[in-house]
């Protein structure tokens, strides 16, 4: 079935005009490459015709004028071709790189709006790939695919028909050949084909191979696993060698036999010539010289382009396959759904009444994580969800900023659905503070403004003052622009959780949810970061998800939850009294602070 699919690709015409919308915004660029395709095809067997008409026209009859007026002609129509032949291939080149310029845009736009789901279940190194090397094998579609590959049938046909014209007979000796290079070209094409294919499989591997254990380098030394891991990559990338070996084979045999058979042309050119040249009276024998020089140079124009159109072949179905991929990047319907043009954009704060009404969320359409949740929130109130690992804790919080979506029920912030918020509105009225703190290359005012230049400076160092890290940020090395390098790498988990207090504390939210913000901290960054957050508050709805029970004892409501439902529901106080689930974590974790 795969193999079938594979060989389908080159005739899909409608992903091929797919591809070719793309350029409908440059179509003078397309429609211009196109005509010179035209033109090229119509120019090339002209100058072996002028060189026959010279030899038997001119030449033999001493005409030394005309002789040199068409070898000024062929001189004027070599820098035209050549000038031709630049643009052709420059616009051609333009095409392929404008069409990936914009569609390497439009599917990172795409990868924008995905649900996490499909980054939950997508390596990164695959998204890599399908953003930068699948796109840019697209461009190949038009500096190597279907233009060029026009252009090469077109002069075929206009060399073929030029070589009848002049000489059927000849023709048709000189082509005798040509089943071998047809079966040649065949073999060839389908073997270094089925090369690419293994190719791109194992350039999709290897970076994802390599995206994942650079991200998880860390765990692989301390865990002395580096042997283990290097073993993995050599067979991958033994694979990605093996295949190119295999397509570089493939190339090593084709060119030698279509040479093979150029000559062995050029040999039946020479003896059906000759013959017919010995046996012909002394005015076609003169003739035949013009002829036989005309086709040696026509063969040549034949065979150039017949050397190159199955690899052509190949590249357009690669750029085919590639932007199948890229395609299904694009057509993913798993995304956080698009606005209304109506949608509800509240001005300025509001007050922040959150609702769960029966809410069921699974991530995968199975396994249920959230069972039936019911609870609300008031304005103003401070919520702290606890349960064990696995209870559905953190999928609260990625529904509430619409990461997910729902299979059942209703989440309302102030009476309205989140469904009916514009995306953005919603997402700057809820602030949140995740348990793994991301930070990206960068300086620290970038990182905390998401380089949003509306934050100044100066409300940056107010927010650092009250979160209580600004004197540590002056003791750094170029103090606020000092870059924290990618992940954050130069910086404690604890000093990143500070920073992403602060981002939370510029963007002003009027709903904020903690994800075990001081889970990675040690008690007296964790009494700092109290400290702020009780500042920070106030006035605010909150959601705190946390394991540490004492860092929510102030809170107006604690939800118990267990695999999904609400075991309890209460005061701290109220909790402890009932002497249940709560109590009983209670219990559990102030018996671990005693040992």
């Amino acid at each position: 079935m795969a193999k079938k699919e594979e060989k389908k690709q080159v005739f899909d015409f409608r992903l091929l005009g797919r591809i070719i919308r793309y350029a409908s915004p440059y179509r003078r660029r397309l429609n211009s490459s196109i005509i010179l395709a035209i033109v090229l095809a119509v120019m090339a067997p002209i100058r072996p015709w002028l060189i026959n008409t010279t030899v038997n026209d001119y030449i033999q009859h001493n005409v030394a004028e005309m002789v040199i007026r068409i070898t000024v002609f062929q001189i004027a129509l070599i820098i035209l071709e050549t000038v031709l032949r630049f643009f052709f291939s420059y616009y051609t080149a333009w095409l392929g790189q404008t069409v990936v310029r914009d569609l390497r845009v439009n599917v990172f736009k795409k990868i924008l709006g995905l649900n996490l789901r499909q980054f939950d279940q997508t390596p990164i190194g695959t998204l890599t790939t399908r953003t930068v090397n699948d796109i840019e094998t697209i461009s190949d579609v038009f500096a190597e695919g279907f233009i060029p590959i026009l252009a090469d049938f077109l002069t075929i046909i206009a060399v073929l028909f030029t070589m009848f014209y002049i000489n059927p007979m000849l023709t048709l000796v000189c082509l005798i050949p040509f089943p071998f290079l047809i079966l040649a070209t065949y073999y060839f094409k389908e073997s270094v084909n089925k090369s690419f294919h293994r190719v791109r499989n194992a350039v999709a591997a290897l970076n994802a191979f390599v995206q994942e254990h650079i991200q998880g380098m860390q765990v692989v030394q301390a865990f002395a696993v580096e042997k283990k891991e290097l073993n993995k990559f050599t067979r991958i990338n033994k694979d990605h060698r093996n295949a190119n070996i295999h397509a570089i084979f493939a190339y090593s045999v084709f060119f030698p036999v279509v040479e093979i058979i150029l000559a062995v042309s050029l040999g039946l050119l020479v003896w059906f010539g000759a013959g017919q040249a010995v046996s012909a009276t002394n005015g076609e024998a003169a003739k035949m010289a013009g002829e036989i020089m005309a086709f040696i140079i026509l063969l040549n124009m034949l065979f150039r382009p017949l050397r190159f159109i199955a690899d052509k072949f190949n590249v357009l179905q690669m750029g085919m396959v590639a932007s199948e991929r890229v395609f299904k990047v694009m057509d993913n319907t798993d995304e956080i759904s698009p606005s209304a043009h109506d949608a509800f954009q509240p001005e300025g704060a509001v007050p922040g009444k959150i609702e769960f009404e029966k809410v069921w969320f699974a991530y995968n359409d199975e396994n249920w994580v959230l069972k039936d949740l019911s609870f609300t929130v008031n304005p103003g109130d401070t919520v702290a969800i606890v349960g064990h690992t696995g209870s559905g804790k953190t999928s609260i919080i990625s529904l509430l900023n619409r990461l997910y979506h729902i299979q059942k029920g209703a989440i309302k912030l102030d009476g309205v659905k989140l469904e009916d918020y514009e995306l953005d509105a919603l997402r700057s009225k809820v602030g949140v503070v995740l348990q793994d703190v991301f930070l990206f290359a960068g300086t620290i005012t970038d990182n905390v403004t998401l380089r949003n230049e509306n934050i100044s400076k100066e409300r940056v160092m107010e927010a650092a003052r009250l979160i209580g890290l600004h004197d540590f940020i002056m003791r750094l090395p170029d103090n606020y622009d000092f870059n924290v390098m990618e992940r954050g790498a130069t910086m404690s988990q604890g000093q990143r959780q500070l920073l992403s207090f602060i981002r939370a504390l510029l963007f002003n939210p009027s709903v904020l949810i903690l994800d075990e913000a001081t889970s990675s901290v040690d008690t007296e960054t964790e009494q700092m970061i109290q400290h702020a957050i009780d500042k920070l508050i106030e006035g605010r709805t909150s959601i705190v998800i946390a394991h540490r029970l004492s860092t929510i004892r102030k809170a107006d409501k604690i939800i118990v939850l267990d695999k999904g439902e609400i075991k309890e529901m209460g005061t701290h106080d109220e909790l402890l009294m009932l002497g249940g689930y709560y109590a009983k974590l209670h219990e559990m974790q102030f018996s671990k602070a005693v040992v």
